[in-house]
């Protein structure tokens, strides 16, 4: 039995059937990077499929870590650079 890594280079094919107005969208997008239809909805479909992966990953402390945890984000920035952080809002009064 063979095992499989990263650096697989087997591919397979997937078969897409898109309306003519979102192929011209994803063509579009595509060459705005710089990239093949192919390469573009290829890592496209890689960043969604890690991002609902990542949705579903529940993450568990203890109370007091997550007490500090809100603390932490309560907190004003105070690192440089976060200056503008601290601008008035254009909405507010």
């Amino acid at each position: 039995m063979t095992s499989k890594n990263a650096t697989d280079t087997h591919t397979r094919a997937v078969n897409l059937r898109v309306r003519e107005d979102v192929r011209v969208l994803i063509d579009r997008a595509a060459k705005a990077h710089g990239k093949t239809r192919s390469d573009f909805m290829i890592d496209a479909s890689r960043r969604a499929a890690e991002d609902a992966l990542l949705d579903q990953t529940l993450v568990r402390v203890d109370p007091d870590s997550y007490k500090h945890y809100l603390a932490v984000l309560d907190q004003p920035p105070s690192s440089e650079g976060f200056e503008l952080m601290n601008a008035p809002k254009p909405w507010q009064p």
